[in-house]
């Protein structure tokens, strides 16, 4: 099989680290474009051609290109099959079934929650936005916890796509006081410490 033409649009510093880490598990080589989300281009082919929302993070295989990180993610997945594959058509259904699930309920409250913690100048921060997004961060922190009871990773045993798109969202979980779920901090440590989670915060350029 010839080397597939990947090429992958967008900032690290952005939604497409949650791509890097996928195609480094793939071991794929990949064009990196690191536009930013400001830059007048986006709005203009071939990135409206590619994505007409002119947003990132867009990823173009042998020409077909697919838009939203975790849309993508799963692509790959089924585009190239490896040991991180989902293979069931219930495997299937419960990664689109969780992606779903942390765009919903935990993306929105865990970046709040961060950038009134750690992310704004310290005088720019509102410690009640700060606190009711920690609160709103419980169930679904307890329902991931509940999930992880007697298990490694989300499906079982062994790390799939399921495990990175869900711990690349929880990406500001990594500073998160998790101590009142153990399972969550263990899992959560597990997933970033992977070669390709590594490589993605490299990317953003962090010092690890």
């Amino acid at each position: 099989m010839s080397t597939p033409n990947i090429k992958l649009i967008g900032t690290p510093a952005s939604r497409v680290m949650r791509n890097i880490w996928m195609l480094t598990e793939l071991k794929l080589p990949f064009e990196a474009d690191p536009i930013v989300t400001t830059d007048p281009a986006l709005k203009q082919p071939p990135y409206t051609d590619w994505n007409p929302n002119a947003k990132i993070p867009i990823c173009v295989v042998d020409g077909f290109a697919v838009y939203e990180s975790l849309a993508i993610n799963l692509y790959l997945d089924m585009k190239f099959p490896s040991q991180i594959s989902l293979n069931s058509i219930e495997e299937k259904a419960q990664g689109i079934q969780w992606a779903m699930w942390v765009l919903t309920e935990v993306e929105m409250h865990s970046f709040n929650w961060y950038l009134n913690t750690n992310g704004k100048p310290e005088a720019e921060r509102d410690a009640n936005v700060a606190t009711t997004s920690w609160g709103k961060m419980q169930k679904p922190l307890g329902v991931l916890e509940k999930t992880l009871i007697g298990r490694a990773y989300i499906l079982g045993g062994n790390f799939t796509v399921v495990d990175l798109n869900t711990a690349s969202v929880m990406y500001r979980a990594l500073a998160m006081p998790l101590e009142n779920f153990p399972g969550v901090r263990r899992w959560l440590d597990r997933c970033w410490a992977r070669e390709g989670g590594i490589a993605a915060r490299r990317a953003r350029g962090e010092s690890i």
